[in-house]
């Protein structure tokens, strides 16, 4: 049974879907005026990794993440720019794709945009106005009336009165209290806008989601998952927007991912601690950037760091030589699981069955690791292959649900090795005539100048290893 915290009854639940083995997701997208960054790498890897463990635990997931390409943001990032708002989105949901499928992070089922869901957006709002939920004012804008839900406030824990008086009037004309949140914005001039039966205008922020999320998983689904920024007021609003429009409960378990700092502090451009996600995948592999992410668990709060990071790489590279050492150990063989092994998946399952705690999977990992290469560097209790041929495939299944480990351990080292040279502004070339020069000077017997090449890598943060087969390197 999967357990996984609800942040509408803040404790553990177990997972019973609504129908049967169907779990229906919905997961807060991107709002497209810029590049995706490690916050965003942060959300998509997490809701990845839950669809993941979901789907390979027999569940069938309908999963949704929409894109919102019509925004604030938007339209003044494009205006800055001098392009149109389909430009601008079109430009940063390219970047986004490519950003998530560098990743690894599997694509949705449906990734609706808000601006393809106009109709279903219109008709919903209509359906508030018309049970007194909404209002619209003189100008064409549509207000839901917080004070008409009984229940607001009950995903973030706040008084809807202590709300009230914390929050200043704002200046929109018409507005009747200074809680009620836009559903249809009145065009202004120089916007995008579509024609609706309260004049032209375009949809607010919250009502796109309530619109999709039930276009694509019906008025009462099953979970809905996002960083916890949007918990108040984004969440709480589409809550109060679907009940008052359906009467039913909008989403019985709601998922919310831990915030991200950068070394301490908040990421912003003004700290200059804002990282894209292209930016980091030039300095680092994929792969290592997942496994740093969930090494965190998703609800709790991550430091990002880059020497977090190099940690994180050896980790990754001790995997993928202990695969390699399996593998050679294995050669054709079948899989034979031993107890050991069954026990290392079962300590798997478990962790990632408690609330999907990847911490704990990954921790099981390395104990199998360790135990595994204490095995391999003795023969008498090296495993049989047939052993070995099990425990690569016990750790190549439950890395792929990471998103880790699911190619070739030694194309792995070297596109990580890649991306170190690229860190040490280095040549692959450079090193290996180096290596080149020290073996050649070593085949000569003149050991003082082999030693003097050694040091030369020393300097260079590399270190080499003579082995049966050649000489192999390595970053320390």
């Amino acid at each position: 049974m999967i357990r996984l915290y609800n942040t509408l009854s803040e404790k553990k639940e177990d997972l019973i879907p609504l129908a049967g083995d169907h779990i229906g997701i919905y997961a807060c997208g991107m709002t497209v005026y810029d590049k995706p960054h490690i916050g965003h790498a942060r959300k998509e890897i997490a809701i990845d990794t839950i669809v993941r463990h979901l789907r390979h635990r027999g569940y069938t997931v309908t999963y949704v993440r929409n894109f919102t390409d019509v925004d604030d943001k938007i339209i003044q990032r494009a205006n800055e720019r001098g392009i149109s708002c389909e430009e601008l989105s079109a430009e940063n949901i390219a970047a986004f794709y490519r950003a998530v499928d560098a990743l690894g992070c599997l694509r949705p089922d449906v990734e609706p945009k808000a601006t393809e869901h106009i109709p279903d957006i219109i008709a919903l709002v209509g359906k508030l106005v018309a049970n007194g939920f909404a209002y619209a004012t003189d100008d064409g804008s549509v207000y839901f009336s917080v004070g008409k839900f009984p229940g607001y406030g009950k995903l973030s824990n706040r008084n809807i009165e202590e709300l009230r008086s914390g929050t200043r009037v704002e200046p929109e004309p018409g507005k009747r209290d200074p809680l009620d949140f836009a559903l249809w914005k009145a065009a202004k001039p120089g916007e995008p806008w579509w024609d609706s039966p309260w004049g032209r205008g375009r949809p607010g922020w919250h009502i796109e989601c309530s619109a999709m999320g039930m276009r694509y998983l019906g008025e009462s689904f099953d979970m809905h998952a996002g960083g916890r920024d949007l918990i108040f007021p984004h969440h709480e609003n589409e809550i109060a927007q679907s009940e008052a429009a359906t009467g039913k409960p909008f989403v019985k378990y709601w998922v919310h991912n831990g915030f991200l700092t950068v070394e301490g502090e908040k990421m912003s451009k003004s700290l200059g601690n804002f990282i894209t996600v292209d930016d980091l995948l030039e300095r680092y592999h994929p792969e290592v950037v997942r496994l740093f992410m969930l090494s965190t668990h998703y609800r709790t709060p991550i430091d990002f760091s880059y020497s977090g990071l190099d940690e994180t790489e050896r980790r990754l590279l001790y995997f993928a030589e202990t695969l390699g050492a399996l593998a050679g150990v294995a050669g054709d063989a079948s899989p034979v699981p031993s107890e050991r092994t069954r026990a290392f998946l079962s300590e798997f399952d478990e962790a990632m069955d408690d609330d999907f705690n990847t911490p704990r999977a990954i921790a099981a990992m390395i104990g199998f690791g360790k135990t595994l290469n204490d095995t391999l560097a003795s023969k008498k209790t090296r495993p049989a292959p047939e052993e070995a041929a099990a425990a690569v495939t016990a750790l190549r299944e439950t890395g792929t649900r990471l998103g880790i480990l699911h190619g070739d351990s030694t194309l792995l080292r070297e596109a990580v090795r890649e991306k170190q040279l690229i860190r040490n502004s280095l040549a692959r070339e450079t090193v290996l005539s180096l290596i080149a020069e020290r073996n050649a000077h070593r085949a000569a017997k003149n050991y003082a100048a082999a030693d003097e090449v050694r040091a030369r890598l020393d300097a260079l943060g590399i270190t080499v290893k003579d082995t049966p087969t050649g000489t192999d390197w390595a970053f320390k």
